[in-house]
């Protein structure tokens, strides 16, 4: 049996959605997240906020805060998923301790 352990995933969104569609965005992944059985997800919007540098010819970008538990093998599709997706800009995933 996999031990499911705690991740976080910072997501760098563009910054054309609007409050709506960052929603929605952010449900429609959250329901991709429950196909590999993942559970006690929770998000949170840290807003809207310039860029240090450009990316991508953008300035700014919408961040996304998603924590979960899951099992590690699938951390990997996660990530697939995000790198497919044209409105993501950036991504990091950690492993949180505890």
């Amino acid at each position: 049996m996999s031990i499911l352990r705690k991740y976080e995933i910072m997501i760098l969104l563009t910054e054309e959605f609007n409050d709506n569609e960052l929603k929605t965005w952010v449900f429609n992944y959250a329901k991709n997240l429950r196909k590999f059985s993942v559970c006690d997800i929770s998000v949170i919007s840290r807003g809207k906020h310039n860029l240090a540098y450009s990316i991508n010819d953008k300035g700014k970008g919408n961040y996304i805060q998603l924590n979960f538990a899951s099992m590690p093998k699938y951390i990997s599709n996660f990530s697939n998923i995000l790198k497919m997706d044209s409105n993501v800009l950036r991504f990091l995933v950690f492993q949180k301790q505890g």
